[in-house]
């Protein structure tokens, strides 16, 4: 009888990926980025267990949506109070703060629960070209399309 291989917690090896997200469309980013931080383009991916690599991702203000979504799609947030919920556009979003709208895309790709969170706090997105992690050596990811 075959049994399914579950790694140990010892026996998983976390790589660093770095993604230039210059003319990316963010749908796609966020959907390959969140795959990478659940591990799922590895041979040993298990859904219950964080097995995902570090994900680094540079020039996130040159990441571009498609359509008229810029002006019409809003990002909300809440402050936990009644009557606290603050929504705004991409196009004002990405204007003052490119990071958090890649991030609030590649956060809605996670589980939500636990393990989600743990996946979510391997992601590092930086506005610019320079990231403080060449250290790790991450080696870069290319994505196939990018926008029109």
């Amino acid at each position: 009888m075959t049994r399914t291989y579950t790694p140990k917690a010892g026996e998983i090896t976390r790589g660093w990926v770095v993604i230039d997200a210059t003319d990316v469309v963010l749908g796609r980013l966020a959907s390959h980025a969140a795959a990478i931080l659940r591990g799922k383009n590895k041979a040993t991916f298990t859904p219950h267990m964080d097995t995902g690599d570090f994900v680094i991702i540079v020039n996130a203000d040159k990441v571009v949506l498609t359509g008229s979504k810029a002006e019409k799609k809003l990002a909300y947030r809440h402050s936990g109070y009644p009557g606290g919920l603050k929504a705004v556009s991409y196009t004002e979003l990405l204007e003052k703060n490119p990071a958090r709208a890649v991030e609030k895309a590649i956060r809605g790709m996670l589980p939500k629960t636990s393990l989600g969170r743990d996946q979510f706090r391997k992601l590092k997105v930086y506005t610019g070209p320079e990231h403080p992690h060449a250290a790790q050596q991450p080696t870069p990811y290319t994505l196939d399309q990018v926008a029109q």
